[in-house]
């Protein structure tokens, strides 16, 4: 090991003669391997000595700012929190203004998505807390001026609260007369959906909260329900029909003569023209059945089936979920069938029903509004 250190040296730093003259004289001085390397090794030393110290100041400084930069932090919160403390103190009226505006918002907000909330609406179970709000306002105005401004502000939240629960409470109502109008009942359709729930317990509100705003929620609530089983009840046209060339009923049969039965509606209309899911449900069936041809039948919940016959093509696929308006065939005269048509059937429990009910039913809900098939969905 010696021995290779002592070659290297010697490569690198090799024996080395000067010359010196002086006064006529020249003086010989003569440079060794071993001084050289002790020369080069002090220099290595102090080098490597002031990187470390650059390095360790560097170090430094970095957490310097660290810690300045979260005791910054630190002081910033602590002055916005004084400064919300101070402001509350100095000036409850610039408060009360700051939450009118959030007021303001939040009532367009809601209105943006439910639209214009009526100014008149049936009171129902819902309590009127206009006259004892009223009474809160003057007293604390009386006690407290500098509060009026708050007191205003809760009994106007208080007020938005009561209307949106009646307004809720209304639209519920309504979409559970519309749904008994076409022979199902509300209550089951909700439990139907209400089977298919889960996830995490995720409270809202705290301990002792405002009933009123309890009763809201739960409105709310209902509505929801309401709403999600409008969606499955077949309401939007299922082809852009030419005119119904049969009705449901008795009726005579088209190819043998005589009385016979027709379960469904039957809609004319071009070799090809597009089939559209008369609801929001589940692909239950597609193929061919004796009689229909080529069918899709569509699973609604709540035992409600839509199904359509004499298909050209077949464009859904079993288990697929559909939109009202989702394309899922094309009209032909496949089965038992004396030309192009859809043929049209809602079935409760499996029994047939009137389809018309069904499609002439204003639902009130949004389906009015574009899928997103892109197609308007029509309706009767």
């Amino acid at each position: 090991m010696r021995g290779w250190m002592r070659a290297h040296a010697t490569r690198w730093f090799p024996e080395r003669e000067f010359f010196m003259r002086s006064e006529g004289h020249v003086r010989f001085v003569r440079i060794s391997t071993r001084f050289q390397t002790r020369i080069a090794a002090a220099l290595a030393v102090m080098v490597l000595s002031w990187v470390g110290v650059l390095a360790w100041a560097l170090i430094g400084q970095v957490f310097d700012g660290s810690d300045r930069h979260a005791l910054l932090q630190r002081e910033a919160a602590v002055a916005n929190a004084e400064s919300r403390v101070t402001r509350y103190h100095a000036n409850l009226d610039a408060v009360a203004t700051d939450l009118k505006r959030r007021q303001d918002f939040l009532e367009k907000a809601v209105q943006s998505v439910i639209g214009p909330i009526p100014a008149t609406l049936p009171k129902g179970t819902v309590s009127d807390s206009t006259g004892e709000t009223a009474r809160t306002v003057r007293k604390i105005s009386q006690a407290m001026p500098q509060a009026a401004g708050l007191a205003r502000i809760e009994a106007r939240q208080i007020a938005f609260a009561e209307r949106l629960t009646r307004f809720a409470d209304d639209r519920a109502n309504a979409a559970s007369g519309a749904i008994r109008k076409v022979g199902l009942n509300p209550d089951s359709v909700i439990a139907g959906d209400a089977h298919a729930q889960g996830g995490p317990l995720i409270r809202l509100g705290w301990n002792g909260i405002d009933p009123r705003f309890e009763r809201l929620a739960a409105s709310l609530g209902q509505m929801s329900a309401i709403n999600a089983g409008l969606a499955h009840i077949p309401n939007a046209m299922p082809a852009s029909f030419e005119y119904i060339s049969s009705g449901f009923g008795v009726r005579t049969d088209p190819i043998v003569g005589g009385a016979a039965f027709h379960p469904g509606l039957d809609f004319k209309g071009p070799v090809g023209a597009p089939i559209y899911a008369a609801a929001t449900g589940e692909v239950s069936f597609t193929g061919v059945r004796q009689g229909y041809g080529n069918c899709v039948e569509i699973s609604h919940g709540h035992g409600l089936v839509t199904r359509y016959a004499h298909m050209s093509r077949i464009i859904a696929h079993l288990g697929q979920t559909v939109v009202a308006g989702t394309p899922i065939g094309a009209i032909g005269s496949t089965g038992r069938s004396t030309g192009p048509h859809l043929h049209f059937e809602v079935r409760v429990n499996d029994r047939p029903v009137n389809p018309r009910p069904f499609l002439e039913a204003p639902l009130p809900h949004v389906f009015q509004e574009t899928q997103s098939t892109g197609r308007p969905v029509s309706h009767g």
